[in-house]
């Protein structure tokens, strides 16, 4: 997995040919997969790795992916905008995907 790259367009693609293929989506209880109509609680996953991507024009373009993996071995993404004001979200999904930044 790269430590970064210049798109989120060319991120997804390298991830998803490394195995990253299922599409999740945020759940009010977790994460869902609506392909295989499953839903994960933030229990059942780890972030393995996220990458932030800034709007070039504007703070509304910007978005963070992040590389999932859960209990029963599903590899997938979730793209976020950050930022957003509001959410239905739990907050354990919430402290799961929080970003915390080490000097």
């Amino acid at each position: 997995m790269k430590n970064s790259y210049n798109t989120l367009v060319e991120a997804i693609k390298d991830l998803q040919e490394k195995g990253y293929t299922v599409d999740f989506n945020l759940h009010d209880d977790g994460l869902e997969s609506k392909g295989q109509k499953k839903i994960w609680c933030s229990d059942d996953l780890e972030v393995v790795k996220y990458y932030r991507f800034e709007g070039m024009t504007s703070p509304d373009d910007s978005s963070i992916l992040y590389v999932i993996e859960t209990c029963d071995s599903q590899k997938g993404l979730l793209v976020d905008s950050y930022g957003a004001t509001e959410s239905n979200v739990s907050p354990e999904m919430i402290k799961k995907l929080r970003i915390t930044h080490r000097e």
